[in-house]
């Protein structure tokens, strides 16, 4: 099913200003961008991006940037067939000896311009853990405050599937909900999303803006173009959701040509993704989440419920899944097998089997102690 007509230029001129005004933005670039089919460096087309930036502090914008190509250049070094992703093994020993050189390519280029660098590497884990997460947000914070680039890359020499993002896109959506981020650009070897796969289709057209991301994600694949990187559209308008709950707008714009993001700020070619509204911080932590522990089961009334903005009581529970413990968060799914929620549990999952279906005055003999006043408290859950 393709979208209605993308919205006026006009409009897209309005959204664009949120990305002129942006105090804070995160900026990621993929590997097909940084590093050339053969795994070498686009060394003069990155100094053009690196200039981009330069503009954007010399007018009080605090840039951070999420850089893939790691493995890419590591590849390359080593030998490796496939560009490193042939197994695991290889994508992280490619990451480990490519990390090193993207890091000091990026430290180099800046301090060209008078800025310093800082190289951060996360894991999955470091976002979904809140206490990482907020040691996280408190590190870039302090460097932006301290006038420093942040460059941002998942950790792939100790990633391992489990606990990995698995694409830079989504990755940037996290990063901006961590340091704040007004405005969120993927950089892309593509223009933005179109109605249909332009190389095949001559009627495909560029959508301009974007409100809601879930109307469009029927429009992606899922695999990277270059086959270099590891996202693909469908990563990208996961990101935009990820950011769009935090109230961060996100463009996809091409990073092809040289001084790309000036040539975006300029007026590109790009889709954005618009963010109306910011759900509370938590919340937006909680919808952010890539990972869940379990899924509790509910019926119609506790459905119901939820929706009119209460608790989950344990009386509403008919079935779980997952081993999870208190703490960590779960999906609530609604008895026509849809998730309707997600919040942090306040019961291991061997408790909930046994209370599930009492009402809380039964829950005490069950037990051995006085019930917690929900297994999940509205104060710990969003809905979706």
């Amino acid at each position: 099913m393709r979208p209605a007509p993308s919205r006026s230029s006009a409009a897209g001129d309005e959204a664009r200003q949120a990305f002129h005004r942006a105090g804070r933005l995160v900026v990621k670039v993929g590997s097909a961008l940084l590093v050339d089919p053969s795994g070498a460096v686009r060394r003069e087309w990155l100094a053009t991006l690196v200039a981009d930036l330069a503009a954007l502090v010399a007018r009080g914008c605090r840039p951070v940037v999420v850089s893939s190509g790691a493995i890419a250049l590591g590849a390359r070094r080593l030998g490796l067939k496939a560009g490193g992703r042939a197994s695991l093994e290889d994508a992280q020993a490619a990451a480990a000896v490519g990390q090193i050189r993207l890091a000091g390519l990026w430290a180099e280029l800046l301090a060209d311009r008078g800025l310093e660098a800082a190289q951060i590497l996360v894991t999955l884990g470091d976002f979904e853990d809140r206490r990482h997460w907020l040691n996280a947000s408190a590190t870039l914070d302090r460097l932006l405050q301290l006038g420093v680039v942040p460059i941002l890359n998942e950790n792939d020499s100790v990633a391992t599937e489990e606990i990995r993002f698995g694409d830079n896109d989504r990755l940037a959506a996290r990063v901006a909900q961590a340091a704040r981020a007004d405005a969120v650009v993927l950089l892309s070897d593509v223009d933005g999303l179109y109605t249909a796969d332009p190389a095949g289709d001559p009627t495909a057209r560029l959508i301009a803006v974007v409100d809601d991301p879930a109307a469009v994600a029927g429009l992606a694949g899922a695999g990277s173009g270059s086959g270099l990187g590891s996202g693909g559209m469908a990563a990208k308008i996961e990101a935009a959701r990820i950011a769009a709950v935090s109230g961060i707008p996100l463009a996809i714009a091409s990073g092809r040509p040289a001084h790309p993001l000036a040539r975006f700020l300029d007026g590109g070619p790009a889709t954005l993704f618009t963010a109306p509204q910011a759900a509370p911080a938590r919340k937006a932590w909680l919808l952010g989440r890539m990972r869940v522990a379990g899924r509790l089961h509910v019926d119609a009334g506790a459905h119901a419920a939820l929706r009119a903005g209460r608790s989950l009581l344990a009386a509403g529970i008919v079935a779980c899944e997952g081993e999870f413990r208190r703490g960590d968060a779960v999906d609530v799914v609604g008895d026509d097998g849809a998730a309707v929620a997600r919040g942090l549990v306040a019961y291991d999952r061997a408790e909930v089997e046994r209370i599930r279906g009492l009402r809380t005055e039964a829950q005490a003999a069950v037990l051995g102690y006085a019930p917690r006043s929900a297994v999940i408290h509205r104060d710990q859950m969003v809905l979706l």
